[in-house]
C-alpha cells in the first residue's frame, strides 16, 4: 500500500466518523477537508489507477459529504439519525476493503548484492504432458532465475505474477480481482540485467513452491536469498500451479485428475511428486546449455554446487530430487509432508528440515511420521529447526497481501505472530549457513544462525 493510499483512506474514514459523531464540527471543517479529500481521490486515481478496494472509500466520502450538506440545509430531526446510521454502516465495508491491500509491499533484500531476474519458459521434448490429453503436448517447465546482478546495471521491474490481464477467477484461494494492482509490486529486482562479475560462477539453488502456489508467492524469500550470493531457480509446475504462462503464451491453470479409489489423494500426490521431481531434474539438465541459459546466465552457474529447497509440497519435491539426482549436493524441506516411498529413503547428502510452529500449524500424522522416518535414515547428517510463532504461510508473501490490522487479527486466529519478515530472514540465515559446507565454503555455523533469533528450537540430526 502506498503512502498516498494509506493517508487518503485514513483521512476519509476520519472525516466520515466526524460527520456521523459530530455534525457541527464536520460542517466547520468541511470547507477545508472536502477539497483536499476530493483532490486526493483524483490524484490517487490518476497516479495509481482504480483499485476495487477504493470503491467503498469513494462511496463513503460521497455519503459523508451528502450528510454534511443535507444537515446544513435542514433542521435535522429523525431523518438525520437515519442518515447518520447509513453513513456509519458504510464505515464497515470501507474498513474491510482495506484488509486486502491493493499493492503489497515486499521487503528489500538483506544481502550485499543487487538482484536481477530472468524468466525461462522451457519445453521438455522427451516428456508428454500428463495433465492433458493432446498427443503432441509436451511438458512445460517455467523457471524464474533470481541472481546477484551487476550493481551498475539499469533495467525495468519484472512482473510479479504470470498472466497479467488473463488471470483465472481465483489464484489459489484468492480472488484475482484483488490482484488488479499487483503489476505495481516492487520485487526489488531488475529484469534481464547482467550477472554480477564479482565471481566467475555462482552456486545454484532450485526452489519448488507449495502445492498449487505460483512461484511469485515466494518472491520475498527468493529475492532475499539471491541477494546473499546464490542463483535461485524458482520452478513453476504447470497445470498444478494456480497460474502459469507456458512457452507458447498459453495460460495454464490447474488440471487435477483425482482417483475415485484414492479418498485421501495420497496416490495422486505421489504421482505429482514424481512429475515435480522430473521437472527439477530437467532444469538441472539445462544448466550447461548455452541455448537455454542464454548470454546472461550461461557460464556464470557453478554446476558443481547445486541444491534444492522448497516449501510445503515443494519441500517434499526437494527431498525427492536429492534422493534421485546425484548432481545435487544438499536439500532443504520447509514444512513439507512427504509422499510415496520418500520417508523410507536413506539420503546420502546433507539435509535440512525447517518447520513452522507445530502448535500453530497443526501438522498432521503423515507430516510428523514421514519426516521423523526420513530424518532417522539420514546417512550424511542434517539439521532440524522449528520456528516458533511462524505458521505454514509465514514463508510466503501471502501475509503481505493483507493490511497490518487484518494481519494482526489473522495472527491471533491462525498463528504466525512472528510475521513473514522475521520468519523469512531467519529461514535464509539458516539456509545460507547450511549450504556453506556442501557448496565448498567450509563448515557453516547453522546453530549460530538459528541462535540469532528468539525461540527457534532444534539442532543437528545424527
Amino acid at each position: 500500500m502506498s503512502i498516498l493510499d494509506a493517508v487518503l483512506g485514513f483521512a476519509v474514514l476520519a472525516f466520515a466518523v466526524t460527520a456521523v459523531a459530530a455534525l457541527s464540527i464536520a460542517q466547520r471543517v468541511a470547507s477545508i477537508a472536502l477539497p483536499a479529500l476530493l483532490a486526493g481521490c483524483v490524484a490517487q486515481w490518476l497516479i495509481e489507477g482504480f483499485y476495487w478496494q477504493f470503491a467503498p472509500t469513494y462511496l463513503l466520502l460521497a455519503a459523508a459529504t451528502g450528510l454534511v450538506v443535507w444537515q446544513r440545509k435542514s433542521r435535522g430531526g429523525g431523518w438525520a439519525t437515519v442518515a447518520r446510521v447509513g453513513v456509519g454502516l458504510l464505515l464497515v465495508p470501507a474498513a474491510l476493503a482495506w484488509a486486502l491491500v491493493p499493492v503489497p509491499n515486499l521487503p528489500r533484500p538483506s544481502g550485499s548484492y543487487a538482484v536481477g531476474t530472468e524468466v525461462l519458459r522451457l519445453v521438455d521434448a522427451n516428456r508428454p504432458e500428463p495433465a492433458t490429453d493432446a498427443p503432441n503436448d509436451h511438458r512445460n517447465v517455467v523457471v524464474q532465475a533470481w541472481y546477484p546482478a551487476d550493481p551498475a546495471a539499469h533495467g525495468k521491474r519484472p512482473a510479479y505474477l504470470d498472466g497479467r490481464g488473463r488471470l483465472p477467477e481465483r489464484v489459489t484461494v484468492l480472488p484475482s480481482c484483488m490482484m488488479r494492482g499487483y503489476d505495481r509490486i516492487d520485487t526489488h529486482a531488475l529484469l534481464d540485467v547482467p550477472v554480477n562479475p564479482d565471481r566467475a560462477r555462482w552456486p545454484v539453488v532450485l526452489f519448488s513452491p507449495g502445492y498449487g502456489a505460483p512461484r511469485a508467492f515466494y518472491t520475498g524469500l527468493i529475492a532475499d536469498l539471491a541477494s546473499r550470493g546464490f542463483v535461485v531457480l524458482a520452478v513453476d509446475h504447470p497445470y498444478e500451479a494456480a497460474v502459469t504462462e507456458l512457452a507458447d503464451g498459453t495460460i495454464a491453470t490447474p488440471h487435477e485428475r483425482f482417483l475415485d479409489d484414492d479418498p485421501d489423494q495420497t496416490r495422486y500426490m505421489s504421482g505429482q511428486l514424481d512429475v515435480r521431481t522430473a521437472d527439477l531434474r530437467f532444469v538441472v539438465d539445462q544448466l550447461e546449455r548455452p541455448d537455454i541459459m542464454g548470454s546472461r546466465l550461461f557460464g556464470h552457474l557453478d554446476t558443481e554446487h547445486v541444491a534444492a529447497i522448497g516449501h510445503s509440497f515443494g519441500g517434499a519435491t526437494a527431498a525427492a530430487a536429492l534422493a534421485t539426482d546425484p548432481r545435487l549436493k544438499a536439500a532443504a524441506n520447509i514444512d513439507g509432508t512427504l509422499y510415496g516411498t520418500l520417508p523410507q529413503q536413506s539420503l546420502t547428502k546433507p539435509f535440512l528440515l525447517l518447520e513452522s510452529d507445530h502448535e500453530e500449524t497443526g501438522h498432521g500424522a503423515a507430516y510428523l511420521d514421514g519426516n521423523r522416518a526420513l530424518l532417522a535414515r539420514l546417512q550424511a547428517g542434517g539439521f532440524r529447526y522449528e520456528i516458533a510463532e511462524a505458521n505454514h504461510y509465514s514463508f510466503t508473501d501471502a501475509p503481505r497481501f493483507f493490511a497490518d490490522p487484518a494481519r494482526f487479527l489473522m495472527a491471533h486466529l491462525m498463528g504466525g505472530a512472528r510475521g513473514p519478515r522475521q520468519t523469512q530472514r531467519a529461514t535464509n540465515d539458516i539456509l545460507t549457513a547450511f549450504l556453506r559446507e556442501p557448496f565448498g565454503g567450509g563448515r557453516g555455523d547453522v546453530a549460530a544462525a538459528a541462535a540469532r533469533y528468539r525461540d527457534i528450537h532444534g539442532g543437528p540430526v545424527r
